[in-house]
């Protein structure tokens, strides 16, 4: 297959041309525009990185010179402010900027363009400092976020058009379609990395039990409950383990739930000798321009920060996206890897490394995804999202090669724990039979790469991971996985383990 010539479509300027699916997707929208030219509100789906600035600022100039009717544009992030009006003024759209600092609109009449600031907006129109019943048309950027949702009394009369990479609303009470009349989709991720358009995803994970993780009233995963997690030692040193295995040397933005989280895996990272940074929202705006400048300068940096950098920050040169935490949302799915997948002429890959379980969940980013019926029906699918339990059912424990090293003497290592169960009822034996089993299977094991009971005890704690999933699986044998049994059997299991141990190492 033979790739278009990478242009990013970020970057086009006036009079270069749009690309096929972004000319196509703009004929879709003004037919619909045509057909309705008031009291309509549409939702456009585009993925990120699919151009959905270069396509409503193609669609703003065109409009206002097909209608001379004045166009509004509506952000919630002060970064986009200043990119939406720096694309706009690229394709010769001369526009006004709305932020804190514009109390009124003396010079109104001068512009045909209006870039806002929602809380902005709102205050000046509820204080009647300013008057935008002459917009025909208000562009919604991500607009699956509810703030919007206030402004919409203003503008009763003009056509609405949301645009964002995934039609699901951020509150689960407030679904998308009481506000827009249909939904028109794009083009699909696996469409444009096919096309050469987006990078293609190289995806790693790394299964993780979550069930000490709490959701709170967003419907995500509480921030404290995600601390406790991903700030204990175990989770640090698989994530250090898991860039160091796929990721070494590499640009790479790691997600976090929380800023106590980032700031100890800035601390891990820079302990182990490596270029990191931490950012969050407490940084100041120099700070923060002082950070990104330095991320974007150096080949193998590192940065580390909690959900600030999932929209309104681009930056291409990033090689991989480490998800250190578990979401279950799909927009922020999305946002996150999205930060990785704009294309260069030098990058046309690059690395996903999940640690929070979310490709089982979401499926694989460039899955198929029915939008429609989202759109349609976002209860339904929000009711459908495979639960904690259900994905860790499909785990099975995977050696660390560093681990394996360790074990030189031993080329089988496997144990089917539910095979050793029905082979003790079979034989007339207890369930326990099964454990007894698979405790002489690890002695063995130990025994055989080991020198002394000190060697012994060692070897014992590296394969508690294998431990762990074997009780798992001897609890969901006897229907009994409450976590206070596991616990206390898991204990037992240990003890008689380090028990046969010394016996055997004595001997």
């Amino acid at each position: 297959m033979t790739l278009p010539e990478y242009i990013d479509p970020h970057e086009k300027a006036e009079g270069k041309k749009l690309y096929d699916y972004q000319i196509q997707a703009i004929e879709k929208i003004f037919d619909r525009f045509n057909k309705f030219p008031d009291r309509y509100s549409l939702l456009f789906q585009l993925p990120t990185g699919g151009g959905k600035t270069v396509i409503f600022s193609e669609i703003a100039k065109r409009y206002i010179q097909e209608n001379d009717k004045k166009v509004l544009i509506l952000t919630h992030r002060i970064e986009l402010l200043g990119q939406t009006s720096g694309m706009l003024e690229e394709f010769g759209v001369r526009c006004k900027m709305i932020n804190s600092k514009v109390r009124d609109l003396p010079d109104k009449a001068d512009y045909m363009c209006f870039v806002a600031m929602v809380e902005t907006l709102n205050n000046r129109l509820n204080e009647e400092k300013m008057d935008m019943r002459d917009i025909g048309l208000v562009i919604i950027d991500e607009a699956h976020y509810n703030s919007f949702r206030k402004l919409l009394k203003f503008f009763e009369k003009a056509i609405i058009l949301g645009v964002t990479a995934t039609p699901l609303s951020s509150n689960i009470k407030l679904p998308l379609k009481d506000n827009y009349h249909e939904l028109i989709t794009g083009e699909s991720i696996a469409d444009l990395v096919e096309k050469g358009f987006l990078s293609k995803a190289n995806a790693y994970r790394y299964d993780v039990h979550l069930h000490s993780l709490r959701v709170g009233i967003t419907g995500d995963y509480t921030v404290s409950s995600s601390e406790k997690l991903y700030g204990n030692f175990y989770m640090q040193e698989k994530l250090l383990y898991a860039y160091e295995e796929v990721a070494m040397g590499s640009k790479t933005l790691i997600f976090n739930n929380g800023i106590n989280t980032s700031k100890t895996v800035y601390e891990l990272f820079k302990q182990a000798g490596y270029d990191i940074r931490h950012l969050d929202n407490t940084h100041s705006e120099a700070e923060r321009r002082e950070i990104l400048d330095w991320f974007r300068e150096k080949p193998n940096a590192i940065l580390t920060s909690v959900s600030i950098l999932t929209t309104g920050f681009d930056e291409p040169t990033v090689n991989t996206i480490i998800l250190n935490r578990a979401t279950r949302s799909l927009t922020l799915y999305h946002q996150m890897i999205g930060r990785g997948s704009r294309r260069l002429d030098n990058k046309s890959e690059f690395t996903v490394i999940d640690l929070g379980n979310n490709s089982r969940r979401f499926g694989p980013w460039t899955g198929y995804i029915n939008w429609q019926d989202i759109f349609r029906s976002p209860n339904s699918y929000l009711d459908n999202i495979r639960t904690d339990v259900e994905i860790e059912l499909e785990f099975t424990y995977q050696m660390p090669a560093s681990v394996r090293k360790r074990f030189a003497h031993t080329e089988n290592f496997s144990f089917d724990m539910r095979e050793a169960y029905v082979r003790a009822l079979r034989n007339g034996q207890k369930p326990q039979a099964a454990i007894d089993e698979a405790i002489a299977h690890h002695t063995e094991i130990i025994e055989a790469n080991s020198k002394d009971t000190a060697e012994a005890m060692e070897l014992m704690k590296l394969l508690s991971e294998d431990v762990d999933y074997r009780m798992k699986e001897y609890c969901r044998c006897i229907a009994k996985s409450t976590e206070n049994y596991t616990k206390w059997i898991t204990e037992e299991y240990n003890r008689k383990l380090a028990q046969n141990l010394r016996k055997r190492m004595m001997e």
